[in-house]
């Protein structure tokens, strides 16, 4: 099965009269929890969400961060990240690639000693992020209803220590994930999570599917919303 074919993209376009040109970003929030997510779930992490994305995904849980927001120089981000006295970093959204200076961003929060990860949707190019950094990337299922938007390019510029995840809706998405695992060998390039999508699949029903069919996957729910629920900056 060949991926299926690119759509247009359908970036949503900051202005850059509003101070992105400038080296600023759109910030939402930037607050201080424990990860829930990834291979870092537990640790304590400074979040710093971004304002914009170009994806609609059915299941999304941010969307508060579609809009709105408040144009934050480099410095300033930096400075409070640095306040919060919290080595690990976690850069998200929306979708933070959609600002450029994001990548800047990354390189300063690398350089001074925070070990960066970043989240994002896989729709856009992940190539010039900060090798320092831990990517973790979705791939879009059919039934997030953005299977189109995935970039496909970016499967070559994994590494090991990066992530793929997968947020499964029905056992349509997860023989769709599994297909997909074996058709680019994922396994063999970079560490691979499936989550369930909270309000459609229960995560017992997921975990059953994996333990029957033996898959060498991670299976992770949402630690944050186990503890605070759906409630922003936690």
């Amino acid at each position: 099965m060949s991926p299926p074919a690119l759509q247009p993209e359908r970036v949503e376009r900051l202005s850059p009269a509003s101070g992105e040109a400038g080296g600023r970003l759109k910030i939402t929030e930037i607050f201080r929890s424990l990860q829930g997510e990834s291979d870092s779930v537990g640790w304590p992490t400074v979040f710093v969400r971004l304002t914009g994305c170009p994806l609609r995904c059915h299941y999304c849980d941010t969307a508060y961060a579609f809009h709105g927001g408040a144009w934050k120089s480099l410095d300033e981000i930096v400075g409070t990240v640095r306040d919060l006295a919290t080595r690990h970093v976690c850069v998200t959204g929306g979708e933070p690639l959609a600002q450029k200076p994001v990548l800047t961003l990354m390189t300063r929060l690398s350089d001074a000693g925070h070990a960066v990860s970043i989240e994002t949707s896989g729709a856009l190019d992940i190539s010039g992020i900060d090798r320092r950094v831990r990517r973790v990337m979705d791939l879009k299922t059919p039934d997030s209803g953005e299977v189109a938007r995935n970039r496909w390019e970016n499967l070559s510029d994994l590494r090991m220590e990066d992530e793929v995840k997968f947020v499964i809706c029905s056992r349509a998405d997860y023989d769709w994930a599994n297909q997909m695992i074996d058709q680019h060998r994922l396994l063999a390039r970079t560490r691979v999570l499936y989550s369930p999508s909270a309000d459609q699949l229960p995560a017992r029903q997921l975990a059953d599917w994996i333990l029957e069919d033996r898959r060498e996957v991670r299976f992770q729910t949402q630690l944050h919303k186990a503890l605070w629920g759906a409630t922003p900056g936690r």
